[in-house]
């Protein structure tokens, strides 16, 4: 088995692949984990773009909320949402 894509921080890059995190690896797995608990999934995911922007500032850079916002909380608003109906 692979390695988990867990965040590396305070780079908040994937440890296995590199890539923002959450990675796409790292969605599916937090999809499964979650199952059932969007709300949990949500304060969850909430919490770490909120930690990720206080890494950055203390990096001496500067968050891009709505950036962020997509990043860590705007796939899993998206999964949550009903199909339109025709």
């Amino acid at each position: 088995m692979g390695r988990p894509h867990l965040p590396m921080r305070p780079a908040w890059l994937c440890r296995s692949c590199a890539a923002p995190w959450p990675c796409q690896p790292a969605r599916l797995a937090l999809t499964i984990e979650f199952e059932g608990h969007s709300v949990a999934l949500a304060f969850y995911l909430a919490s770490s773009m909120y930690e990720a922007m206080d890494d950055t500032l203390r990096l001496g850079g500067l968050p891009d909320p709505a950036a962020l916002h997509a990043r860590f909380l705007g796939w899993a608003t998206r999964s949550r949402r009903a199909p339109p109906t025709a």
